[in-house]
């Protein structure tokens, strides 16, 4: 079964960006990902949930929260 995650994930530099993909691969059954560092949106496919995304990133200190698509307000960190 194959879902689409999609989290709203604080991609400051480099570094955070290649820690959040080291995380994300070690998810098993995951298909594809993108890490979107203009929008700050982290997406995961696969046969995965979403909290077990949450999860692999809130190990390596990282907060993400549901994407919203029709989230009007910008959020600021």
């Amino acid at each position: 079964m194959t879902n689409v995650v999609e989290l709203k994930v604080g991609l400051h530099c480099e570094e955070c960006i290649k820690m959040i993909l080291k995380a994300i691969k070690k998810i098993q059954d995951i298909e594809t990902y993108d890490v979107d560092t203009r929008l700050n949106k982290v997406t995961v496919t696969g046969n995965v949930t979403k909290e077990q995304v949450v999860k692999a990133l809130q190990k390596i200190g990282k907060q993400a929260i549901n994407w919203e698509q029709d989230s009007t307000t910008t959020t600021s960190y």
